[in-house]
Protein backbone atom coordinates (compact mmCIF):
# COMPACT_ATOMS: atom_id res chain seq x y z
CA UNK A 1 0.00 0.00 0.00
CA UNK A 2 1.45 3.65 -0.95
CA UNK A 3 -0.08 6.56 0.42
CA UNK A 4 -1.46 9.26 -1.08
CA UNK A 5 -0.39 12.43 -0.67
CA UNK A 6 -3.31 14.23 -1.97
CA UNK A 7 -5.45 16.11 1.04
CA UNK A 8 -9.08 14.52 1.99
CA UNK A 9 -11.96 16.60 0.42
CA UNK A 10 -15.25 15.53 2.05
CA UNK A 11 -16.58 18.66 3.49
CA UNK A 12 -15.20 18.53 7.30
CA UNK A 13 -11.52 18.33 6.30
CA UNK A 14 -12.63 21.33 3.86
CA UNK A 15 -14.23 23.35 6.35
CA UNK A 16 -11.09 22.63 8.96
CA UNK A 17 -8.11 23.33 6.10
CA UNK A 18 -10.44 26.48 5.57
CA UNK A 19 -10.00 27.25 9.30
CA UNK A 20 -6.18 26.76 8.99
CA UNK A 21 -5.89 28.77 6.21
CA UNK A 22 -7.74 31.73 7.07
CA UNK A 23 -6.62 32.30 10.95
CA UNK A 24 -2.82 31.07 10.20
CA UNK A 25 0.18 32.25 8.60
CA UNK A 26 1.15 30.55 5.82
CA UNK A 27 4.44 28.96 7.52
CA UNK A 28 2.04 27.45 10.24
CA UNK A 29 -0.61 26.79 7.91
CA UNK A 30 2.21 24.71 5.80
CA UNK A 31 3.15 23.14 8.86
CA UNK A 32 0.08 21.50 9.67
CA UNK A 33 -0.55 20.30 6.40
CA UNK A 34 2.73 18.78 6.29
CA UNK A 35 1.99 17.37 9.79
CA UNK A 36 -1.05 15.30 8.72
CA UNK A 37 1.58 13.98 5.68
CA UNK A 38 4.09 12.77 7.97
CA UNK A 39 1.62 11.36 9.77
CA UNK A 40 -0.39 9.02 7.38
CA UNK A 41 3.41 7.67 5.87
CA UNK A 42 4.10 7.08 9.67
CA UNK A 43 0.99 5.13 9.73
CA UNK A 44 1.39 3.09 6.90
CA UNK A 45 5.33 2.75 7.48
CA UNK A 46 3.98 1.22 11.34
CA UNK A 47 1.34 -0.75 9.52
CA UNK A 48 -1.58 0.75 12.05
CA UNK A 49 -3.55 2.44 9.01
CA UNK A 50 -6.29 -1.22 9.54
CA UNK A 51 -6.03 -0.76 13.56
CA UNK A 52 -9.70 -0.34 14.32
CA UNK A 53 -8.45 3.17 16.71
CA UNK A 54 -7.34 4.51 12.83
CA UNK A 55 -9.83 7.18 11.53
CA UNK A 56 -7.94 9.13 8.54
CA UNK A 57 -10.87 12.05 8.96
CA UNK A 58 -10.10 12.34 12.42
CA UNK A 59 -6.30 12.55 12.06
CA UNK A 60 -6.56 14.77 9.41
CA UNK A 61 -9.02 17.43 11.57
CA UNK A 62 -6.26 17.25 14.32
CA UNK A 63 -3.33 17.85 12.46
CA UNK A 64 -4.06 20.35 10.37
CA UNK A 65 -6.35 22.49 13.15
CA UNK A 66 -3.79 21.35 15.92
CA UNK A 67 -2.07 25.04 15.79
CA UNK A 68 -5.22 27.06 15.75
CA UNK A 69 -4.10 28.39 19.08
CA UNK A 70 -2.07 30.43 17.24
CA UNK A 71 -4.55 31.76 15.05
CA UNK A 72 -6.41 34.88 14.87
CA UNK A 73 -9.85 32.93 16.43
CA UNK A 74 -7.65 32.13 19.76
CA UNK A 75 -8.75 34.92 22.42
CA UNK A 76 -5.58 34.47 24.16
CA UNK A 77 -6.42 33.66 27.58
CA UNK A 78 -5.65 30.24 27.98
CA UNK A 79 -2.75 27.74 26.58
CA UNK A 80 -2.79 27.86 23.21
CA UNK A 81 -2.84 24.24 23.08
CA UNK A 82 -6.20 24.39 25.06
CA UNK A 83 -7.58 27.27 22.61
CA UNK A 84 -6.93 24.80 19.41
CA UNK A 85 -8.39 22.50 21.03
CA UNK A 86 -11.32 24.14 21.67
CA UNK A 87 -12.13 25.67 18.22
CA UNK A 88 -11.23 22.40 16.31
CA UNK A 89 -13.71 20.96 18.67
CA UNK A 90 -16.17 23.66 17.46
CA UNK A 91 -15.99 23.40 14.39
CA UNK A 92 -16.40 19.45 14.35
CA UNK A 93 -19.65 19.74 16.57
CA UNK A 94 -21.05 22.45 14.26
CA UNK A 95 -20.85 19.80 11.59
CA UNK A 96 -22.01 16.60 13.22
CA UNK A 97 -19.55 14.86 14.25
CA UNK A 98 -20.30 12.84 17.20
CA UNK A 99 -19.31 13.80 20.72
CA UNK A 100 -16.90 11.00 21.44
CA UNK A 101 -14.98 11.69 18.13
CA UNK A 102 -14.85 15.42 18.98
CA UNK A 103 -13.07 14.28 22.63
CA UNK A 104 -10.55 12.08 20.73
CA UNK A 105 -9.48 15.23 18.62
CA UNK A 106 -9.63 17.30 21.24
CA UNK A 107 -7.31 15.63 23.31
CA UNK A 108 -4.79 14.85 20.80
CA UNK A 109 -4.20 18.85 20.22
CA UNK A 110 -4.38 19.80 23.79
CA UNK A 111 -1.78 17.22 24.57
CA UNK A 112 0.76 17.17 21.27
CA UNK A 113 3.46 19.08 23.21
CA UNK A 114 3.46 16.31 26.26
CA UNK A 115 5.52 14.56 25.72
CA UNK A 116 5.29 10.66 27.23
CA UNK A 117 1.87 11.21 27.74
CA UNK A 118 0.55 11.91 24.33
CA UNK A 119 1.92 8.71 23.40
CA UNK A 120 -0.12 6.96 25.81
CA UNK A 121 -3.29 8.80 25.18
CA UNK A 122 -4.18 6.19 21.96
CA UNK A 123 -3.35 6.23 18.43
CA UNK A 124 -4.67 9.13 17.14
CA UNK A 125 -2.94 11.63 19.60
CA UNK A 126 0.05 9.29 19.16
CA UNK A 127 0.23 10.21 15.11
CA UNK A 128 -0.59 13.75 15.98
CA UNK A 129 2.33 14.27 18.02
CA UNK A 130 4.84 11.86 16.04
CA UNK A 131 3.49 14.01 12.30
CA UNK A 132 4.04 17.28 14.11
CA UNK A 133 7.55 16.07 15.59
CA UNK A 134 8.64 14.69 12.69
CA UNK A 135 8.09 18.33 11.16
CA UNK A 136 10.72 19.25 13.87
CA UNK A 137 13.22 16.27 12.25
CA UNK A 138 12.25 13.62 14.46
CA UNK A 139 12.43 10.14 12.58
CA UNK A 140 12.72 12.02 9.92
CA UNK A 141 14.00 9.25 8.24
CA UNK A 142 10.93 7.75 8.01
CA UNK A 143 9.25 9.73 5.37
CA UNK A 144 12.81 10.51 3.62
CA UNK A 145 11.72 9.33 0.67
CA UNK A 146 8.31 11.82 0.21
CA UNK A 147 10.58 14.67 1.49
CA UNK A 148 11.10 16.37 -1.46
CA UNK A 149 7.47 16.33 -3.15
CA UNK A 150 6.07 17.35 0.41
CA UNK A 151 8.40 20.34 1.10
CA UNK A 152 7.73 21.64 -2.54
CA UNK A 153 4.05 21.63 -2.11
CA UNK A 154 4.35 22.79 1.27
CA UNK A 155 7.43 25.10 1.88
CA UNK A 156 8.58 25.35 5.32
CA UNK A 157 8.54 29.38 5.17
CA UNK A 158 11.26 29.22 8.01
CA UNK A 159 8.23 27.33 9.98
CA UNK A 160 10.43 27.11 13.62
CA UNK A 161 10.89 31.04 13.73
CA UNK A 162 7.41 31.64 12.57
CA UNK A 163 5.55 28.83 14.69
CA UNK A 164 7.97 30.32 17.79
CA UNK A 165 6.97 33.58 17.23
CA UNK A 166 3.08 32.88 17.25
CA UNK A 167 3.35 30.71 20.08
CA UNK A 168 5.54 33.19 22.50
CA UNK A 169 2.85 36.25 21.14
CA UNK A 170 0.19 34.62 22.03
CA UNK A 171 1.88 33.60 25.54
CA UNK A 172 2.87 37.42 26.21
CA UNK A 173 -1.32 37.95 26.19
CA UNK A 174 -2.22 36.65 29.68
CA UNK A 175 -0.27 35.30 32.49
CA UNK A 176 -2.96 32.12 32.49
CA UNK A 177 -1.86 31.68 28.88
CA UNK A 178 1.71 30.66 29.95
CA UNK A 179 2.15 28.80 32.91
CA UNK A 180 5.31 28.09 34.13
CA UNK A 181 6.84 24.72 33.10
CA UNK A 182 4.60 24.50 29.85
CA UNK A 183 5.78 24.98 26.20
CA UNK A 184 3.93 28.03 25.63
CA UNK A 185 5.64 29.19 28.85
CA UNK A 186 9.07 28.12 28.98
CA UNK A 187 9.39 29.68 24.94
CA UNK A 188 8.05 32.80 26.65
CA UNK A 189 10.58 32.85 28.98
CA UNK A 190 13.44 31.96 27.28
CA UNK A 191 12.69 34.66 24.21
CA UNK A 192 12.59 37.25 27.43
CA UNK A 193 15.93 35.83 29.10
CA UNK A 194 18.20 34.91 26.12
CA UNK A 195 16.39 36.16 22.84
CA UNK A 196 16.42 32.95 21.25
CA UNK A 197 14.52 29.61 22.52
CA UNK A 198 15.88 25.94 22.87
CA UNK A 199 13.72 25.31 20.03
CA UNK A 200 14.72 27.54 17.47
CA UNK A 201 18.46 26.30 18.73
CA UNK A 202 17.56 22.52 18.34
CA UNK A 203 16.30 23.58 14.51
CA UNK A 204 19.77 24.12 13.59
CA UNK A 205 20.82 20.61 13.86
CA UNK A 206 17.21 19.72 12.24
CA UNK A 207 17.69 17.84 8.95
CA UNK A 208 15.37 20.01 7.34
CA UNK A 209 16.89 23.43 9.15
CA UNK A 210 13.93 25.56 9.66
Amino acid sequence: MTTSLDLPTDPIAVAAAALARSTESKSVFHHSVRSYLWATLLAEHENVMHDADYDAGLLFAATVMHDLGVGTRAPGVARFEVEGADLAADLLTRHGVGADDVDRVWEAIAIHTSPGIAERRGLLAYLVREGVGIDFGRQAEVVADHEEVVHSRFPRLSMVRSLVDAIVDHAARNDAAAPRYSTPGELLRERRDNGVTRMELAAADSPWRS
